[in-house]
């Protein structure tokens, strides 16, 4: 049997195999986001197939990154009990198989389900490269290392909606939730070679299942209050009990949290301010990152007519050049600054954003593609600036639950701007049932205002 310690590793793979070990967590990754986008080009073939509106289908999104949200605070405790290797082996493999379930879903909640199955185990598996990258490389390479392995989180939002139009256009929709399983699937072989087995590892302690179901039980709520706000006639009284139950939900898991011995999030980490604001910024970041891509195909193909393949082109310049960017922003955030770097990407997406909401109706493929190309550089330039500011500071013991807040930060933003977006869509113009562009046009003037308040605590942010 293989010596997995740190120091088999480096005996049987030289320096190189720091390297190794982030690229299995890359496709880890790459699966988690690829499953995440790659839906997206489906999602009007699905609703035609199915015969839902837009207000439903949208959980195929939701679902999945509220889910996501949820799980992933556990991943700090289960790198504690059993360590990285196993951990993300196991989260991998039942994240082949639930993917392989929902491409032959019967209903549309046989699919939701799936989705949502898929996220719960991509949120184990997200925390994990950032957890990595910050225990085995020094602090001058970790902006490198996430620069390297970012590349991971951009290319399968360039390459899923490709993918997906591919697979949407010439087989059908169901193929989009077979394409992540040989991912993952290499992806446990990888882990179970090339990752390292813990030095050493803390006494056990009881995991927080309290607060898990307070918090899933929290977010499922909000996103369910705001799915009924969708069709609000005859629903007023259920909502504000719902958000009555949602407030007392959250009041009722901090002082959980407060109060547990091992908490599901330490709170003290936000009470150092770098850390709190680098938080708020990856809410805004997820919610840039996930809004626009939910946005962008679902607007071209439903009012510009564009195929599902045609979406998918469009997107991959976008992620062709987010690509590139991202090694760059990585070295730039062990130089500069994380809030001067992070600022400039929000100005950067912002102007995306407007351009989209100004010139969308009239603006030729080739324009569109320029516009989303913008947004990926702005968030190409935000992700590791973010991780590095927030995580460089804390302790080594600290970066387990650090790195599972950041990741829970910016996949509740993601969750909480799909459904706001979702719901902006729905409130907006329609005809023939079909939202307009004023509908879309709302939605990125929206996107755009959110992420551009984010910039108010990025400012608070020291190097």
């Amino acid at each position: 049997m293989p010596d997995n310690s740190v120091e088999g590793l480096k005996a049987r793979y030289g320096d190189r195999w720091r390297w190794l070990a982030v690229l299995t967590v890359v496709l880890g990754t790459m699966a988690t986001v690829l499953s995440a986008t790659v839906v997206n080009v489906a999602l009007h073939d699905i609703m035609l197939e199915f015969g839902i509106r837009q207000g439903q289908v949208h959980w195929l999104a939701t679902g999945f990154i509220a889910a996501m949200t949820t799980t992933m605070l556990a991943s700090a405790w289960l790198l504690d009990r059993f360590g990285v290797r196993l951990t993300l082996a196991f989260a991998m493999a039942l994240f082949t198989l639930i993917s392989i379930a929902g491409g032959f879903a019967d209903t549309p909640g046989q699919l939701i389900v799936a989705r949502i199955g898929q996220g719960a185990m991509a949120g184990l598996m997200q925390p994990m490269g950032m957890y990595l990258v910050f225990r085995i490389f020094p602090a001058n390479r970790r902006g490198q290392a996430m620069g390297i392995y970012g590349m991971g989180v951009i290319l399968a939002p360039a390459l899923g909606p490709v993918l997906g139009g591919f697979l949407v256009d010439q087989f059908n929709w169901r193929y989009v939730m077979f394409a992540p399983a040989p991912v993952t699937l290499l992806g446990v072989w990888m882990a179970w070679r090339f990752l390292p087995l813990p030095r050493s590892r803390p006494a056990p302690y009881p995991f927080d299942i309290v607060g898990l179901i307070l918090l899933g039980t929290t977010i499922a709520l909000t996103l369910d209050t705001l799915t009924r706000l969708q069709a609000l006639t005859g629903q007023e009284v259920r909502i504000v009990i719902q958000a009555l139950a949602v407030l007392a939900l959250l009041v009722g898991f901090v002082i959980r949290e407060r109060r547990a011995r091992h908490p599901l999030v330490n709170l003290v980490l936000l009470r150092q301010p770098v850390f709190l604001f680098a938080t708020l910024g990856a809410m805004a970041l997820g919610l840039a990152l996930f809004g626009s891509t939910y946005l962008i195909p679902l607007f071209v193909q439903t009012t510009l007519g564009f195929s599902a393949t045609q979406a998918g082109l469009l997107m991959l310049p976008a992620g062709v050049v987010l690509g590139i960017i991202f090694p760059l922003a990585g070295r730039l955030a062990d130089r500069r600054s994380a809030r001067s770097l992070v600022l400039f990407g929000i100005l950067v997406f912002a102007v995306s954003a407007t351009l989209f909401a100004l010139t969308g109706e009239y603006a030729g493929f080739g324009w569109l593609a320029f516009w989303a190309v913008l947004g990926r550089i702005g968030i190409g330039f935000m992700l590791p600036a973010l991780s590095t500011g927030a995580l460089n500071p804390l302790a080594p013991e600290q970066l387990g639950a650090g790195s599972s807040t950041i990741n829970f930060a910016r996949q509740l933003g993601g969750a909480l701007g799909v459904n706001v977006v979702a719901l902006t869509i729905e409130f907006g113009p329609h005809q023939g049932g079909v939202p307009t562009f004023q509908a879309f046009a709302s939605a990125w003037w929206l996107v755009a205002a959110f992420v551009a308040l984010a910039a108010l605590p990025v400012w608070k942010m020291r190097a």
